[in-house]
């Protein structure tokens, strides 16, 4: 398995690029914004991308979908309890200062204990909501791509459309439940451990 992490966007969201090293067969997760750069790691590295998976769909994570998919043909793919807020992304971005161009309608919805298989590849979908209703997480290989759920040290935000505190923490607990050694690949800011955030992560005393 390859993970390439590009950085993208004002608010310098994580895009991943994850790949299965025989067959270059690969997903996109969070393409917020700068797809020049998503798709040149793409083109150099032959990577064949069958899905283009947004966690959630604030307007940093999803902007730049729609270029992708017109260079890929892969299919997006969001949880249905954010199909508002992903059509409201442009918006979402104005409200922001930023621009965002309109987005391709989904083109296909996951849910709780789905799986996403790409090459020799397997991650489960968990729902996560919370920071917002259809947030997800993809568990698989040792490895989570938590989305803004989770973040080194902090947790994502609940002050915006959609979000609900409560329904965070109950997230959060369910994460602190993975295997600590579970590398953690967050929405923005560096990687971490489960280990580590049941340590460090000041979230833990408000669950």
């Amino acid at each position: 398995m390859e993970i390439k992490t590009i950085t993208v966007g004002p608010l310098g969201a994580n895009c991943f690029i994850v790949a299965d090293e025989k067959t270059s067969e690969a997903i996109i997760i969070d393409p917020g914004d700068e797809p020049e750069k998503i798709l040149e790691t793409v083109n150099n590295n032959n990577y064949k991308i069958k899905y283009i998976i947004c966690t959630h769909a604030h307007f940093d994570h999803v902007g730049a979908t729609g270029e992708i998919k017109r260079n890929t043909n892969a299919k997006i793919v969001i949880h249905k309890n954010d199909l508002e807020l992903y059509r409201n992304a442009v918006d979402q971005g104005a409200f922001w200062g930023f621009e965002v161009e309109s987005l391709p309608e989904p083109d296909m919805f996951v849910d709780e204990g789905e799986k996403i298989e790409f090459g020799s590849l397997s991650f489960e979908v968990m729902h996560m909501p919370g920071h917002s209703p259809g947030g997800i997480c993809l568990y698989g290989e040792n490895v989570l791509f938590a989305g803004d759920t989770l973040f080194a040290g902090s947790v994502g935000r609940t002050d915006f459309t959609g979000g609900d505190l409560s329904l965070l923490k109950k997230s959060f607990a369910r994460l602190l439940t993975l295997p600590p050694e579970t590398k953690v690949f967050s929405g923005h800011g560096p990687s971490t451990t489960i280990g580590i955030e049941k340590i460090n992560n000041f979230f833990v005393d408000e669950i």
